[in-house]
């Protein structure tokens, strides 16, 4: 699985131990980790929006499979994030909200507030909040006889995204174009996201998009 870390700017100093943490308990179970957040040595500004919306772009395009984001309160982020289609964002503070999302809600991306959540633990926290992620199975549902319940209200969910949401195309081809470059406008995205999105319309458009600001 490929695994996107997004934060923010007010978590611009917690990246590097967000990152390595959340490597080391991903690669243990086989999985990919790509830091597309915020962090002091990336020429990179990303308000919560801009982070949801770069959210919504490596899920959509398929170039990661899994989103770890949050901001101070992880508010904004599941706000931003769940405004672009193709992405099931869930609010986790702790392992508890971690198994409860996989098992029931199973979607594709989680927002930690990681500014409320960083004092003394924040490791053992976010090590405990990974392994759920990565360890439980998913959609096995909670309580164990909801879980066709469960699996029945996830699809209905998904149509609704279907009829309520323009596509990622139509949404970045509208969007203001300021915006959307200061968010894909760096050396790590260019390297990363175009080497990994499954998207040819919406590649070509953010390609077409940096290269005319060259």
């Amino acid at each position: 699985m490929k695994i996107a870390l997004i934060n923010e700017n007010s978590q611009r100093k917690k990246n590097d131990f967000i990152y390595q943490v959340l490597t080391k308990v991903a690669s243990k179970h086989g999985h990919r980790v790509f830091n597309y957040g915020v962090s002091s040595t990336k020429d990179l500004s990303l308000d919560y929006v801009g982070a949801g919306v770069l959210t919504g772009i490596l899920l959509a395009t398929h170039a990661v499979d899994f989103v770890i984001t949050g901001c101070q309160s992880g508010e904004g982020l599941i706000l931003a994030a769940n405004a672009m289609p193709n992405v099931f964002c869930g609010y986790v503070a702790d392992a508890v909200d971690a198994e409860l999302f996989v098992r029931v809600n199973a979607g594709n991306a989680i927002s930690i507030p990681f500014g409320k959540y960083f004092g003394a633990g924040a490791e053992i926290n976010l090590e405990n909040i990974f392994e759920k992620l990565f360890t439980i199975e998913e959609a096995s549902g909670y309580p164990k006889e909801r879980k066709e319940i469960q699996y029945d209200q996830r699809k209905e969910l998904k149509q609704l995204q279907k009829i309520a949401k323009n596509s990622l195309y139509d949404i970045l081809d509208r969007i203001d174009k300021d915006f959307l470059y200061n968010i894909i406008h760096n050396s790590y995205f260019e390297e990363n996201f175009f080497e990994h999105c499954k998207d040819d319309m919406v590649g070509e458009l953010l390609k077409g998009l940096i290269d005319s600001w060259i």
